[in-house]
Parts: structure tokens; sequence; C-alpha cells
């Protein structure tokens, strides 16, 4: 269980107090964290996330939450964790934080902001994947820009945000109920509609959500520079996941990578120092080239052209074949 015990702060990273917590469905819990003394808080814009060290957690001491509200007076961070059956820690940590608990977080990143070229915004967003269109909704509201919000949950009573999302966006959101079944829900096709120069899409929202927006979009003839997405989640392993052995070009090393292990922890985990940061194939950073073997790839990073010049981002790409030769 959390305490109210006051971590101490690494170079970087604030120490936020809880100050509210509330139910928003009975799955999402809604926090809101200020600093203890009362002091302003580095500002965000919409789409930022903070990323929380959680005590305890291993391998992966950290986890990303999006800031739902807006940056406002400067006080409040506002978010909101799901708690998932399937949870690593993070979730449950979360949601068993009391009133006045006192947590270290890393100060607002945005990967997900807003193009800063005037444009009407299409929000598309699944469940919990409204928190980050949600700010963005407030910021477009604010300063009276173009967009349109869809959202889409099994039911209302298991949709977070819902009075909110009728305040700020009324007549411009749409949402849909679809009781589990994704061909009750929204229909991607007419929602995206043709390609508009000046309309950019903005996705959140389960993978599936966001792998179905890009395919549609793409089939739609969207360009690719205007639709955007986040997702804080690994791809799920299947049963197809085979292990493999990695051969180190450069260093002449060879590492036995288990069905269930990422290529880049295996290489984190032999004493290897590779480039890495979201873990999710979402940066790119952690591409390398395969000189030999077969992979599948799994990342948002790389083009068709990459891969077929055999880069393959390490922290999401399985093997296809028993073993690949990387150029590392």
């Amino acid at each position: 269980m959390p305490s109210s015990s006051h971590p101490s702060s690494s170079t970087g990273t604030l120490v936020l107090e809880l100050v509210s917590a509330e139910a928003l469905t009975a799955e999402v819990r809604r926090l809101r964290l200020c600093r203890p003394d009362g002091q302003a808080l580095p500002p965000f814009t919409a789409g930022s996330h903070i990323r929380v060290h959680l005590p305890d957690a291993g391998a992966e001491p950290t986890r990303c939450y999006s800031l739902v509200n807006s940056d406002g007076d400067g006080l409040v961070y506002e978010i909101a964790v799901k708690l998932k059956a399937t949870s690593r820690g993070g979730s449950r940590f979360m949601h068993q934080l009391a009133v006045g608990d006192r947590i270290e977080v890393e100060p607002p990143k945005n990967d997900f902001a807003l193009h800063d070229v005037p444009h009407e915004a299409l929000l598309i967003a699944g469940g919990i994947g409204i928190t980050p269109i949600l700010s963005m909704a407030r910021q477009l509201q604010a300063a009276g820009r173009p967009y349109a919000l869809h959202y889409g949950a099994r039911s209302e009573d298991l949709m977070p945000y819902r009075t909110e999302i009728e305040a700020v966006a009324g007549a411009q959101a749409r949402l849909y109920f679809d009781g589990g079944e994704s061909s009750r829900g929204m229909r991607l096709a007419s929602v995206l509609g043709a390609p508009q120069a000046s309309r950019h899409v903005y996705v959140c929202g389960p993978r599936a959500l966001i792998d179905a927006t890009l395919t549609e979009a793409q089939q739609l003839g969207w360009p690719r520079s205007h639709i955007h997405f986040e997702l804080f989640s690994v791809p799920a392993a299947t049963a197809a996941d085979r292990s493999v052995t990695v051969h180190l070009a450069r260093s002449g090393r060879q590492l036995d990578v288990p069905a269930g292990t990422s290529i880049l922890d295996a290489l984190i985990a032999a004493g290897c120092d590779p480039l890495f940061d979201c873990r999710r194939g979402e940066c790119g950073m952690c591409a390398v080239r395969m000189l030999d073997g077969e992979a599948e790839h799994r990342d948002y990073a790389l083009s068709d052209e990459d891969h077929d010049q055999g880069m393959v981002c390490i922290c999401v790409a399985r093997a296809r074949s028993r073993s690949i030769t990387l150029e590392l």
C-alpha cells in the first residue's frame, strides 16, 4: 500500500501531493495533484503527460499519465487512471493512493501536441484515451479554433468525463456506446471522411482503435503527417511469438531472447547500453539495422521504406526467423 511518507525528489523531478481523488466510473479514478507548498507547477500544453515514479517497481519503475485539465491557474495536475485487471502494478498503485500521499513525478512532456499550423482538429478517443483528447478540446474551445470530438465507450456508465465533454464541447461532441461489440461503435470511414489539407486527426485509446484509424485513414488517402496518435501500452504478446538468437555484429556477442522478452530488454539485461525512450515503437530512438534474419515489425515510427532497408525498433519488433543479426 502507498504510504503518506514523503519521497525525496531526484534531480529534475517533482514531489506532488494528492489533494483529491474521485471515482469517475467503476474502473477509472480521477486524481488531482499539487505541490505541497502550493507553489505553481511547470506549465504544459494539451496532449502533455507526466511520468510517475513507482516505488519498488523493478525493471519498469515509471508510468505515464496524460494531463486532463488545461493549464488553468498552474496549481493542479489532473490525471485519470483506469484500474487494469492485467496491471503490472502501476494502476493498482495509483488507485491505492490516499489524499495526502506524495509521489515523485517527472515534469510534463508533450509527445502528442496539437499541430502548430492553424487547422481543423478531428479528435477521436476510446475509453481512457479521452484524457489527452479532452485537454485538447478544452484548449481548442478556449482559443475558438474549429474541432469535432468523437468518443466511444462500452456503455454510458463506463464513459469517464462524459459530463465534462458535454459541458466543454456541446454539439461538437458525438458519443458512441458499442456494448463491447466494435461493429456497433463509431464508423471510422464516415468520421474521417475524405482528406482535407486543413484538417488533422488526433486519436488516443486502445491499440485496436489506433490501428483501425491508421488503416482507414490510409485507405481514404489521408497523408500520414496529418494523423497523430498516442498510446502508453506495449504491444501484447501473441501465441506466435518465438524465442530468437540475436547476434551482435560489432561486439561479436550472442544473446538468447525468450519469446516473452523484448530484444531491447534482453540487451539491457546483458549489460548493453542501447538508445531507447518510449518502449512502445512510437519514437524510433531504439531503431537499429538488421543485417540478417526476418522480423515482424510492430512499430509506428518507421516507414515501409525503413523496414525494407532493414531497420527495426528493437523495443517491439519480434523475430520470424530463429536468429537475427543486428548492427550492434
